[in-house]
């Protein structure tokens, strides 16, 4: 717009000018080897402003051209784009469907023109692995690796997940261990290697994980005591069979105290102890336990402690006997059941009769407290209460034996035929 308006005020004044100067023109004399060009000012004027117009127009023209090239480009690849993202819709909807070799092909095939390339060749890498295609789903990941460069946390977090489909554990473990230390905090790395870990019943390094993240959002309460308790159990177990109950003593001095306080972990090698035969241990693990919590912490800790065999006149008794007198209602069976097995392994008849007696008395008796309570009363010789205990086992007995009736029978539907038959 511009140029025009000057090549036009140009031409104006040099119209305008014309006149004035048509008597006294002079000229203009070009001269060259072998060319002598001479005219007017007037029509020099108006020869560089038709030059000009021509300069122009080839400008144009040229521009115009560049325009509709880079437009038809535009045009094809935005097409191409569009597609790209349909068909990579369409792949992710095959993937949840099961079809997985169509998932990779659409996935392969449109990751050039895809907005997120790296995440295709993935979702290929994905797919490739469901069907089975080990040597395509490397491929994919090594092409994802290429385009990532060094921001490739995404693709090394999909390499190791195949990894570990592929029931490859040791190079997992290997990748889980390396994104560890690229990316400590980052939430689907550590829910990888704590599955990766799990696999490879890496208890190590299991707890090593829980001592660095503590409690993290990405893990219910309810999930973080089950790693705990699976950690807890399998490091017990591997002590226990590669050194024996010493080594698990020694092993569980050294534990640090977030572990020590924990009744779970605390069950866990009083039950081992006692399987190992050793009594003595688990006795003073199980007397600091009791001194240490309160009665609704213990939960875990009564049925390992029927399985005690103790003195009757010991310290732990005494201790268990005192948090007897002084318990609530509701846990009071639960010492009456402890102190009932220990003085029936102690032959203490009448001592453990009054704890059986006790515990008859509620509806917290098990199966196995009313077997042997009756074989206290038989060694008492106290008739009444055995034939009592026969008596109620019998009646569970039946209890059990009788089918569960509690549905409701829908009339059969040729009810009119029956009743006029």
């Amino acid at each position: 717009m511009f140029r025009t308006l000057f090549l036009m005020l140009l031409l104006l004044a040099g119209l305008i000018a014309g006149p004035y100067i048509s008597g006294n023109q002079g000229y203009v004399r070009i001269e060259t080897a072998a060319t002598v060009i001479e005219m007017s000012i007037v029509m020099l004027v108006v020869f560089f402003v038709v030059a000009m117009a021509v300069v122009y127009l080839l400008e144009w023209i040229f521009i115009k051209i560049c325009r509709m090239s880079s437009g038809a480009y535009n045009w094809f690849s935005t097409r191409k784009h569009k597609k790209a993202k349909q068909e990579t819709l369409e792949g992710l909807m095959r993937m949840s469907e099961g079809n997985y070799s169509k998932a990779e092909k659409l996935f392969s095939k449109n990751a050039k023109y895809a907005d997120e390339p790296v995440l295709n060749l993935i979702k290929a890498a994905e797919a490739a692995q469901q069907n089975g295609d080990d040597l395509a789903a490397n491929k994919y990941l090594i092409k994802a690796t290429e385009i990532a460069g060094t921001n490739n946390l995404a693709v090394e977090l999909a390499r190791t997940r195949i990894l570990l489909q592929q029931g490859k554990l040791p190079a997992a473990r290997t990748a889980i261990d390396s994104l560890l230390e690229l990316a400590p905090h980052n939430d689907e790395v550590l829910r990888l290697a704590i599955q990766i870990y799990k696999e490879l019943n890496a208890y190590v390094a299991l707890d090593r994980l829980l001592s660095d993240i503590g409690q993290r959002n990405f893990l219910t309460a309810t999930e973080y005591a089950d790693l705990e308790h699976f950690v807890d159990d399998g490091l017990q177990n591997e002590r226990l069979q590669e050194d024996g109950q010493e080594g698990l003593l020694i092993w569980w001095e050294n534990q640090p105290n977030r572990r020590r306080k924990s009744v779970y972990s605390r069950v866990g090698v009083i039950k081992r102890l006692i399987d190992s035969d050793d009594h003595q241990s688990a006795e003073q693990i199980a007397l600091e336990t009791l001194k240490k919590f309160e009665d609704e912490q213990l939960q875990g800790l009564f049925t390992q402690l029927t399985r005690l065999q103790v003195a009757s006149d010991s310290k732990f008794v005494k201790v268990l006997t005192k948090r007897a007198n002084k318990a609530n209602v509701k846990y009071a069976d639960d010492y009456a059941r402890v102190l009932g097995y220990i003085y029936t392994r102690n032959n203490e008849y009448e001592k453990a009769k009054l704890q059986f007696e006790l515990l008859l008395a509620h509806d917290e008796c098990l199966p196995d407290d009313r077997i042997m309570a009756l074989y206290v009363a038989e060694q008492t010789n106290d008739y009444i209460l055995a034939n009592r205990i026969r008596e109620e086992n019998l009646k569970q007995v039946n209890m059990e034996a009788l089918p569960k009736t509690n549905e409701v029978f829908a009339l059969p539907e040729n009810i009119d035929n029956v009743k006029s038959i």
